[in-house]
């Protein structure tokens, strides 16, 4: 089963208008103990994201030379934020948003690849936002009871009467046989998948080695 933003969202969406002045945004962040802010258009769709780190520009005061085209490009930008007083201006753009059905997995590796503190969850028919995700509401996953756990492995275990499982702080213990050593690995992998599993130690023998060794490139 794969757990979908919808499962861990927050249904409250808090964000700002565009023309939201640099203060509403401190106020609105503080009050909410926000890492960063979404901000929406008149319809209510996200266009871009207010982070600390672009109010914070105001205080930095960013200056100096750059040695490339592209330092000079980012002074001038950080420049033009710290000079911002509304939300339109101090924003990130475009808005990277999620939809109820995204995985959260998938979610997860947004926000880390794109370093952002949080998402918003838009509505896939109007494209307004809804909700938002957190990286405090992504870690919820790992909360998952040894039970709900146990039955999800078990499932993807199947038929396998030989292989047992012990689940421990999200760490799955695997023992017993498999016929061949690539299903002993494909096990693995799957039960990896599985959301709310930290770690996979495998204890699983096989009848046949069956593995792809790749020679060396001279």
């Amino acid at each position: 089963m794969s757990i979908k933003v919808r499962d861990v969202m927050r249904n409250v969406a808090i964000a700002v208008g565009e023309d939201a002045s640099f203060a509403e945004i401190v106020r609105t962040m503080r009050r909410y103990t926000l890492g960063a802010i979404s901000v929406i258009d008149a319809d209510g769709r996200p266009v871009g994201v207010v982070s600390e780190d672009d109010l914070l520009l105001k205080e930095t005061d960013p200056v100096g030379h750059g040695t490339s085209v592209f330092d000079r490009h980012k002074r001038r930008a950080e420049q033009e934020k710290a000079a911002a007083v509304t939300a339109s201006a101090l924003m990130t753009t475009p808005a990277i948003t999620v939809t109820p059905g995204t995985p959260v997995r998938d979610a997860a590796r947004l926000m880390h690849d794109k370093r952002i503190k949080q998402l918003p969850v838009i509505d896939v028919a109007s494209g307004r936002i809804t909700g938002t995700l957190h990286r405090s509401d992504v870690l919820r996953v790992f909360s998952r009871s040894t039970g709900e756990l146990e039955r999800e492995i078990r499932a993807v275990i199947g038929d396998r009467a030989s292989v047992s499982a012990d689940v421990s702080g999200g760490v799955v213990r695997l023992s017993g046989r498999v016929a061949r050593g690539c299903e002993a690995i494909r096990l693995v992998e799957e039960i990896r998948q599985v959301e709310g599993v930290i770690d996979v130690v495998s204890e699983l023998t096989y009848d046949r080695a069956d593995l792809l060794v790749v020679p060396p490139l001279l």
